[in-house]
């Protein structure tokens, strides 16, 4: 019941991170790139995302309820791969080709995309680091 529980709750903090990376696009199309140009605003944007996606780590941690390494890692290592599968699906749907999903995926441009899923992974032992828990 505790796993199923811990199990709920870290799909809802997903989601808000989700909610995040979306206003995150926003911002970046709408303003970032616009004003900073490309290279700068996609770097500013993953540098932010990243920042938000710690941030709520650390917030929601008490509430989750995780504080065991193995634990940490699960969490993280699952908001890393539903962010992927999210990235892949909706991708596909738009009807984005197989090689345009996997560019994403290389550090060039200001791209920091590969970074935001390395933070996300590791998000909940940061979040605990920053907490004093680890």
């Amino acid at each position: 019941m505790v796993l199923a529980a811990t199990t709920l709750k870290s799909l809802a903090v997903w989601a808000a991170i989700l909610a995040l990376a979306i206003v995150n696009g926003g911002l970046r199309e709408a303003i970032l790139v616009p004003t900073l140009g490309n290279t700068i605003g996609l770097a500013l944007s993953g540098l932010l995302l990243s920042a938000l996606i710690i941030a709520v780590s650390f917030a929601t941690l008490p509430w989750l309820g995780v504080r065991r390494i193995a634990q940490l890692l699960a969490v993280g290592m699952g908001w890393a791969a539903l962010t992927m599968v999210f990235e892949f699906t909706f991708g596909l749907w738009q009807g984005k080709t197989w090689a345009v999903l996997f560019d994403a995926y290389k550090f060039k441009g200001g791209n920091m995309w590969p970074l935001v899923l390395l933070v996300t992974a590791l998000a909940p032992c940061i979040g605990a680091k920053l907490r004093g828990w680890a």
